[in-house]
């Protein structure tokens, strides 16, 4: 609360940028340095994108229509501030308070909300007439409705109340995330990761959570009246539930491993086509060279360093999954879902065969949006009709592989890429990654 009036002071780009270059020096320790404080400031359509700003003041603040696109707002306090149809696409608001603030029509695509504070606040003030009377905007409430918050992480954060009536979140990341009591009626949560997400009491009227993950997600009194969940992942077991199995799993692998190191002459290998392998939790180097899953839920499993050579994993449900450092040299994924994935580092080149043969790897049609595939090599890949949308491909070699078709909508790629590789024919948003 404050005991005087609050009177907006509008800025001009000249004084914004002023202000942001000597928050910047405090930050980097030389001198003139000064916290930036835009608190109760007019920043309408002003452009402040790819600044680092973090623990800036914004309360209170009029941000409509202002660009934030790539900046970093990092514990930034956005308390009851207008940022309606403000782009924030791709910023990062880690532990940002935004309580009370407006967010309806803003562009919040890719950005980093991790642990941020979106629940109701109000600012009040002295009023002569009303005694105390609260700062709106001409609303109280947090209000983010029809916000676009496609692919952005939500994870860990505070949204408790708020009011996000017809907002996207599509593909968002919102793991533990608290959205008790909040008002989701119509908005579109496909593909999105609630993962241990509270929506206790919530108004989940006509929600779409298509191909969503809904593992350990709370929804004790929510409205439900007309919320979609088809191809949701829930705790239920999918496909071939591995308790049905006569053999158990674990030693089913521990089977497969020694048939890998014995070549053969010990052991059996595993056969987990359409199996729920969730339960697995960590095969981390292990040596599965030939592993057959193909339509299996292999959902967040460590796999980081496994030995996966030739594996046939299509159609498999690899979503958040580490293949970090795995060795996929010509393996099947035709058709599988890595989106999240961190395939950092991996190979997914030829395997050499008998007889100076060459299998390539597949991702053909598979659907890889947001996942990470830096460093990865991926020379000769088959590639066709895959969706890299917003992956991350920097110093990745594709030498002589192939992504005909493929779309490549805000993903991250290197400048010679396209020289690289062997085919790009009806590729999709390459000159936008």
């Amino acid at each position: 609360m404050t005991d005087r009036k609050i009177e907006f002071k509008k800025l001009t780009q000249d004084e914004v940028d002023a202000i942001c270059a000597r928050h910047e020096r405090l930050w980097s320790g030389r001198s003139g340095g000064a916290r930036a404080n835009f608190s109760y400031t007019i920043l309408e359509n002003m452009v402040l994108a790819n600044r680092d700003l973090s623990d800036a003041d914004f309360s209170g603040a009029v941000l409509r229509g202002a660009v934030l696109s790539g900046a970093t707002l990092n514990s930034a306090v956005f308390f009851a501030a207008d940022l309606r149809r403000a782009n924030l696409e791709g910023a990062s608001l880690r532990r940002a308070d935004l309580r009370g603030a407006i967010m309806r029509g803003a562009n919040l695509t890719g950005a980093d909300l991790t642990e941020a504070d979106m629940r109701e606040g109000a600012i009040a003030q002295m009023d002569k007439e009303k005694g105390l009377a609260v700062l709106t905007h001409k609303t109280q409430e947090n209000d983010a409705g029809t916000a676009n918050f496609t692919g952005a992480n939500l994870s860990h954060s505070k949204m408790a109340g708020i009011a996000a009536q017809k907002a996207d979140f599509t593909d968002a990341m919102l793991l533990g995330t608290r959205l008790i009591r909040a008002n989701l009626r119509g908005s579109s949560f496909q593909g999105a990761n609630l993962e241990g997400a509270d929506m206790s009491g919530a108004d989940l009227s006509d929600t779409d959570f298509t191909h969503a993950v809904l593992i350990g997600t709370k929804t004790v009194m929510a409205k439900t009246q007309g919320m979609n969940t088809d191809g949701a992942l829930t705790n239920a077991a999918v496909g071939i539930d591995p308790e049905a199995l006569e053999q158990p799993v674990a030693d089913q692998i521990a089977e497969h491993v020694r048939w890998c190191e014995t070549n053969g002459k010990e052991g059996k290998p595993s056969l987990f086509d359409g199996t729920d392998l969730r339960g697995l939790t960590s095969l981390a180097g292990k040596t599965l060279t030939a592993f057959h899953a193909r339509g299996a839920t292999l959902y967040g499993l460590d796999l980081e360093g496994a030995q996966l050579q030739g594996a046939r994993l299509e159609k498999a449900d690899l979503r958040m999954v580490s293949l970090r450092g795995a060795d996929l040299r010509g393996a099947d994924l035709t058709g599988a879902n890595l989106s999240n994935a961190d395939l950092r580092d991996c190979q997914l080149g030829p395997l050499l065969l008998d007889g100076n043969r060459v299998l390539p790897a597949s991702l053909a049609g598979v659907r890889a949006r947001y996942t990470d595939l830096r460093g990865a090599d991926l020379r000769q890949l088959k590639a066709t009709g895959a969706d890299f949308s917003y992956a991350t491909l920097n110093g990745t070699n594709v030498k002589r592989a192939s992504f005909n078709g493929s779309c490549f909508t805000g993903a991250r790629i290197d400048e010679d890429f396209s020289t690289q590789v062997d085919s790009l024919d009806g590729a999709v948003d390459l000159d936008a990654a």
